[in-house]
This record gives structure tokens, sequence and C-alpha cells, in this order.
């Protein structure tokens, strides 16, 4: 894969037009071109903003002549899950809801990036709301994998992983509640990172899951995840939840491989429910850090299969007060009255009309699950195995520094394959227990599966504990450099 130019990654753009050999305005243009071309095929973008963006990349070009500094991602093209606000364009969480609300403020995400100098080209379609693991929920039409068009791209991050890996942007950002950034990360064959809980500010971003959404960089590479994560990370005065830590500064570091590395290899996520070629590639991966001279250590995590069921109580019943304030009255699609209506009529047609299915159920289930005679049943009891994971995950980082395993049970499957809430709930159940525990985790390409003649990529995950990133990107880069020779046999059938 490669960007307009044939740039490797967003680093290898961002030097070659701080020495002038490209131009920002040029990379940009070609990838509205790339848009063009094709957004039909793939739905990747709701809104786009090229005249905004050409300008901005056409001042990057003026300050290189003028020999002013560059900051350290001008010129490059950044796409935004629509989910996150930007005063450009709309925000619209992929929802008829919030089809037409246009936010005041940009994200602190976003402002940093800018003020980084990344270029932003539009707004990525999403599972409505994030609630999805496919692309398939989104009220402006399902996203599809560059990889097979047939097949889902993975969510509920879905246009930000399709336009990255279609090269129809430089990098991208997301979030990620339950594997929402890795995921689709893993089915689309890009990089998907989900910082720890806290290390970047959750301003701007629309809440889902509160004590679990976080904002993340989808990129082709390590290093271009390291990159956003430094420019984006750090304190935030507006955000009571982001932590107490300077940003990040480890795009000088990614490169030096770890001495003496410990790689957990948990006994539960090499799972005969896996598709064959996934355990295959995560054991390759495992034999490759072996030959790095890590050492792999057996490691149990015997909560993993109840992260689902956890994760499905916290996140329904924080979803359910997060949206209360959707309305029709105060915020969203208002329903038109009827003779007779009172305002809980209006409130109750309003939502059934502005939201989709998936968010009705769960809206509907975190309810309950927050009902008087409930609450200790379900929410509570959730909370209480929060905590025995988390302490799961310290007793496993005591034994090693990553925990290596699938992203997802299986390669992109094809739409409408999980019709059934609960299979599709399970496509998540190696990615959740990483927000349920507030770690940081990352998804990379680790080689590929073959359907019907079409190579579909695999992912893997490594997961580090909380604010070790600069470990979890340097083991990463270490298997990202090893695994090279696999990942780059093939390239998307969709590509700009």
């Amino acid at each position: 894969m490669t960007l307009p130019g044939g740039h490797a990654d967003l680093t290898a753009l961002r030097d070659a037009i701080a020495s002038g050999t490209a131009r920002a305005e040029e990379a940009c243009a070609a990838t509205f071109a790339g848009i063009k071309a094709h957004g039909a095929a793939l739905n990747a973008y709701h809104e786009t903003f090229e005249e905004d963006a050409l300008a901005r990349a056409r001042a990057v070009d003026a300050d290189r002549a003028a020999g002013k500094p560059l900051p350290p991602l001008a010129g490059v093209t950044i796409a935004v899950k629509d989910n996150i606000c930007t005063v450009r364009g709309h925000t619209t969480c992929s929802s008829r809801m919030l089809g037409n609300y246009r936010s005041p403020f940009d994200a602190t995400a976003v402002e940093r990036l800018e003020r980084a100098g990344a270029v932003v080209v539009g707004k990525t379609n999403l599972d409505e709301f994030a609630m999805g693991s496919s692309g398939e929920h989104c009220r402006w039409g399902r996203v599809a994998n560059p990889w097979d068009t047939g097949r889902v791209p993975g969510g509920s991050s879905a246009g930000s992983a399709a336009a990255v890996a279609a090269g129809l942007c430089a990098a991208a950002i997301g979030s990620d509640t339950g594997g929402s950034i890795r995921q689709p990360a893993a089915f689309c064959g890009i990089v998907g990172l989900k910082p720890t809980y806290g290390r970047i500010s959750r301003w701007g971003l629309v809440a889902f899951g509160s004590s679990l959404d976080q904002i993340g960089p989808m990129t082709r590479s390590v290093r271009d995840a390291a990159l956003l994560l430094d420019c984006m990370s750090g304190t935030d005065d507006r955000d009571s939840t982001v932590a107490d830590r300077p940003p990040t500064s480890l795009a000088a570091c990614v490169e030096r491989p770890l001495d003496g590395l410990r790689v957990g290899m948990p006994r539960q996520y090499m799972s005969d429910a896996n598709d064959p070629e996934v355990n295959e590639a995560v054991a390759a991966c495992a034999d490759a850090y072996r030959a790095m001279g890590a050492t792999i250590v057996d490691v149990d995590l015997p909560l993993t299969d109840v992260g689902i069921s956890t994760y499905y109580v916290i996140a329904p019943a924080e979803a359910s007060s997060n949206l209360a304030r959707y309305d029709g009255i105060r915020y969203g699609h208002r329903a038109a009255m009827r003779p007779g209506d009172d305002l809980a009529a209006l409130y109750a047609r309003s939502r059934a009309e502005g939201f989709g299915p998936e968010v009705q159920r769960r809206i509907m289930l975190g309810t309950y699950m927050l009902s008087s005679g409930y609450y200790d049943a379900f929410y509570k009891r959730a909370l209480q195995a929060r905590r025995r994971i988390k302490e799961e995950f310290d007793r496993a980082f005591a034994a090693c520094d990553v925990l290596l395993g699938p992203t997802a049970p299986t390669p992109a499957f094809a739409f409408g394959a999980n019709d059934d809430p609960l299979a599709m709930y399970m496509c998540d159940v190696y990615t959740v227990n990483t927000n349920i525990a507030g770690i940081c985790g990352l998804s990379l390409p680790a080689g590929f599966a073959s359907r019907g003649g079409k190579a579909l990529p695999i992912g893997v995950q490594l997961q580090a504990n909380a604010f070790e990133e600069e470990r979890l990107l340097r083991a990463a880069r270490m298997l990202e450099r090893a695994m090279a020779p696999r990942t780059s046999a093939n390239a998307p059938a969709v590509h700009a």
C-alpha cells in the first residue's frame, strides 16, 4: 500500500513534504482524486472538505518555500471519524438523530492534529453512535472493505479503516470502546492503536461508554501511530478523565528493539473457535519473536470469555445514560407533532425515528440493567467483574511485557453473515477486556487468509499495561519488521 507519489506511510510523506521532494497541495489533490474515484465503492466518507483542505495544503507549501519551520504533521491528510467533533462540516455519528448537527468547536484531538500541521480532509462513516462491529449500521449506508467490497470493514471505525487501507488519506483517527479501532484495523490490514484510557483527551468525542471510550490513530505503520499519539496526547483542562501526564515522545524511540522482551501468549486466545488461519498467523508471530531473541511466556487469562458479558452490561448502561439527552427537544431529531401528543409521546417518537435498531437495542438493554431491582444483579456485578479482569491483567504483566493474540477470531466476514446480534458481539471477544481494564492495545497486520481466491488481512493484537505505550509500540515495530514479507504480499482490490 502506498500514498500518492509512492510514499509508504504518513511519516515518509511528511518527510518528503518537509524536504521539498513532494508538495502538500499535490498530495492533497491526489487524495481527493482517489476519494472521487473510489468513494462510491467504499462509502468511507460521509463528508469531505476539499476546498478548505487544499487551501491548508497550499499554506504548508508556502511556509516551506519561505523557509519557515514546519510542524511534525505538516501537509499530511487526516480523516476524522464522524463521532469526533469538528467545526467544519457536520458531526452526525452516522445517525439520523444528529443528521444536521454542526459542532461549535473542534475536539481536542482534532485541534492538536491541526496545530501539528495535519490537513483534515473529511469525516468518515461509522456504525451509528459507534455501536457495531461491522460498518453495516450506518445511517448513510454500509461501508465496504477495500480488500473485498462484498465484505465488512469491521466497526465501528469502519470508514476510517477503509479510507486508510484504500489510500484515501494518509491516516485517520477513530474511537475505541470495545475494539472499534483494532477490529476494523485487523479486517482492513492496517495498524490501529487503542491508547490507555486517559492518554488522549475525550473532549469533543460524542460519548458512548464514558468509562471505556478512547480516541486513537489508524495508520499504515507503527511509526505513524507513534507520531499521531505524540501529537494528540497530554493533559486537557476540559476533560476531567484525562491523565495528568505530559504528551508522549515515542516517534523518536519506536525503531529501537527491546532487549529481553517477554511475550505472553494467553491460552484462552488460541481457541479452537478461531479461524485456523488466524491461529496460524498468531503462531507465526510468536515464532518471529523467538527468532529475535524474545521469550514466549504461557499466560492464563481465565476471565477472557467473561469480558463480553461484562462489557454488554457496562457499555449499554453508560450508553443509556449518555444518549438520554437526545430527546428531540434539547438535542437531535424532532418528530412532527400529532394531535393529542403529550411530551412523552413526542420524546418516544423522536427517539424511535432518530435511532437505528442497534442503538435502540443497546439503550433498552442498558436502561433495563440500571432499573430498580436489577442494578445490583447486573451493573454492580459487572463492575466487580471489571475489577477482577484488571487484576488478572496485572498478574499477567508481572510475568511478561506484552500479550500476543488474535485481534478478532476470523478475517472479515461477508455482509449479512452475522445478523444475529450475539454472534456479532463475539467478534470483540479479544478486544473488549482491553477497554474494561483501561490498558493499551494495538492491532497490526500479520498475514492473509484466502477466501474465494481473494486475500483477506489477518490482524494480531498486542496489549501492554496502562501507560506502557512505549513498550507496546517498540514491541509492535519489532514484529512489523519481521512480518513484512508476509504482510506485503498482497494489495487491496480498491486502492487509490
